[in-house]
């Protein structure tokens, strides 16, 4: 059953000109984060979003979570288009889906203990007596392995590690119960030895409250490893949707290859063959005519440069934006 569908969506942001630029150019210019992007989400699963720095994954997890409205385009959630909703309706629907934002020191309020950090949404909600509150607030510390959950609930983020406050955004996105968390780049800031730790801690917490999440991340590697299908993102559109398995061990798209062959192998009598695409990733505000990838694609050929490619179905639930297929 479909829960998440993000259909042909695009979001764009106006360029910022100086006074001198916006009096002589009349002309409007936008950086195209998002640019027609379709997917589905079946409940309870793991989709992967991959791509480099800059290819608009951030965008589409704010949108997916309505802190961004798209510009065109509708995100379905259960069914119902949350880029609608207004007041009390969307309060509710709030309780439904969240965010773990990537870096968790920047996402915590410097002033305001965890406790009450993971309690505010059940204030914001309306939800519960402060009793309660601290209460439901202790126990989230506990399951997510802050304990004894007394001695952590009044100290301040910057008395926790990195692995503790992620802990903490954790137990602040669950407190709710929702059905759908964004996860974005969520071991990004913690170190390695941590990193299986929260991992364990993200899978565990799917099974326990059947959750389904949307897992941003540019580490392939991380993402084999809890993902259930995997999207790869460039410039602004999907570029190929396929199960993971295939896509690691087949990926098609010239740009999926340069990914999976970035990914190292613990073992040095293995010789990787690197199809790392060359050159840095263009401008979202001028994105290159036709396929976007063709200035770095080594398969590029006439058609490419003049020619979008469609997001097709080839069979055997796969995806690919790619005129070689």
């Amino acid at each position: 059953m479909k829960l998440v569908q993000v259909d042909h969506v695009k979001k764009y942001f106006p360029v910022q000109k100086g006074f001198s630029a916006s009096l002589f150019s009349k002309q409007k210019e936008y950086i195209r984060a998002v640019d027609d992007v379709s997917f589905e989400i079946e409940r309870g699963d793991v989709l992967g979003l991959v791509g480099e720095s800059g290819s608009g994954k951030t965008t589409i997890g704010r949108l997916c979570v309505r802190l961004l409205i798209p510009t065109e385009g509708k995100i379905l959630f259960d069914g119902t288009d949350i880029s609608t909703l207004k007041g009390h309706d969307m309060r509710l629907m709030r309780r439904r889906f969240q965010l773990t934002f990537q870096d968790p020191s920047s996402s915590l309020n410097p002033r305001m203990s965890i406790g009450n950090a993971i309690a505010d949404a059940m204030r914001l909600q309306g939800l519960n007596t402060p009793k309660e509150r601290r209460e439901k607030s202790e126990q989230v510390l506990e399951r997510v392995g802050l304990s004894p959950a007394q001695t952590f609930y009044d100290r301040l983020p910057h008395q926790l590690s990195g692995g503790q406050r992620q802990r903490v955004v954790f137990g602040r996105a669950i407190i709710l119960r929702p059905e759908f968390v964004v996860t974005d780049e969520p071991v990004a800031m913690v170190d390695v030895s941590i990193k299986a730790q929260i991992l364990d801690l993200m899978m565990d917490l799917k099974r326990e409250f059947n959750l389904t999440y949307l897992f941003i991340s540019h580490d392939l590697a991380t993402a084999r490893h809890v993902c259930d299908r995997i999207a790869v993102m460039y410039l602004g559109r999907i570029v190929e949707i396929a199960d993971k398995n295939r896509i690691y061990e087949n990926p098609l798209h010239p740009y999926s290859k340069g990914l999976m062959s970035a990914i190292p192998v613990p073992d040095p009598r293995i010789k990787k063959h690197a199809a790392i695409p060359q050159g840095e990733i263009p401008s979202p505000i001028h994105p290159p005519p036709g396929c976007r990838f063709h200035p770095r694609c080594l398969q590029a050929f006439d058609r490419c440069p003049l020619e979008e490619p469609e997001l097709r179905d080839i069979g055997d639930d796969r995806q690919v934006a790619c005129h070689l297929y």
